[in-house]
């Protein structure tokens, strides 16, 4: 027999193995230590990492505003606001220094305007998407930031869990735009389809809203046609239309169409 089965204490007790001992230890030992030794059986599992936060910078003339939006952001969970920016100065120095996931920018913003500082931080810094975030506008300042180079335009009057979800999409690479302006832009892809109707040259001195009065001068639409597709007035789409035909150098519709088709050629090289 081995010493641990013979021996006996003082008491006249019988010691017991030692593998009995330990055995009887683990069962009476508080619940921490259970549960202890039962997690040190997942000692080879990966550890369960937490979900990384998104970083935005919120930019905003109005410092009511933007703690209100900050406030919405954390209470959302998911987000964390590193900086806040007053003006578009301050938001393009603060984007390529913290380089965030997101920067949610007002349009109107003092000494750089939004879509210009938007422009800034999309050409100097790639990885960061600017989303605008502004009152309900006209669809050409919609257009003037997609241009800059914005992921999405986003209006005040929605919910802040809507601001969340299209900034989680914004964030996995999706745009986040109105159905409205969605619309819009499918109806321009119809256009480009046919004889290039719908490009506009990088060069041009006709404004957005003259490029879309004069596609539908291409298309054969009358003032009352375009006035009803554009949402303007008659006597808008005609001044429209004499500014176009006074900036391309012609004096009939006919001309204006030929003009736009000449400027819509690739040029050499």
């Amino acid at each position: 027999m081995t010493e641990m089965t013979t021996r006996r204490a003082g008491d006249g007790r019988k010691l017991r193995p030692a593998s009995e001992r330990a055995a009887a230890a683990v069962e009476g030992a508080p619940s921490e230590s259970r549960l202890r030794l039962a997690a040190s059986g997942d000692a080879g599992k990966p550890a369960r990492q937490p979900v990384p936060r998104l970083r935005v910078i919120v930019a905003d003339p109005d410092p009511l505003a933007r703690r209100a939006i900050r406030d919405a952001l954390l209470l959302e969970r998911g987000f964390v606001v590193p900086a806040e920016a007053k003006d578009g100065v301050e938001a393009v120095e603060l984007a390529l220094h913290y380089r965030p996931e997101l920067v949610l920018m007002e349009v109107a913003m003092p000494l750089v305007d939004g879509i210009s500082a938007c422009a800034q931080i999309v050409s100097r810094a790639p990885s960061v998407r600017v989303v605008m975030f502004s009152v309900p506008r006209e669809r050409e300042t919609e257009l003037r930031a997609l241009r800059a180079g914005a992921s999405g335009f986003l209006s005040k009057s929605m919910s802040i869990e809507s601001v969340g979800r299209a900034l989680r999409s914004v964030a996995s690479g999706e745009a986040a735009v109105s159905r409205l302006l969605t619309s819009y832009l499918i109806e321009q892809l119809r256009y480009t389809t046919e004889n290039g109707r719908g490009m506009r040259p990088v060069k041009s001195p006709l404004t957005t809203r003259e490029w879309e009065v004069l596609d539908l001068i291409c298309a054969g639409d009358s003032t009352r046609d375009i006035s009803a597709k554009l949402f303007l007035s008659e006597d808008t789409v005609y001044s429209h239309t004499k500014s176009i035909l006074r900036k391309l150098g012609v004096h009939s519709r006919a001309e204006a169409v030929e003009a736009a088709a000449r400027l819509r050629q690739p040029g050499p090289g």
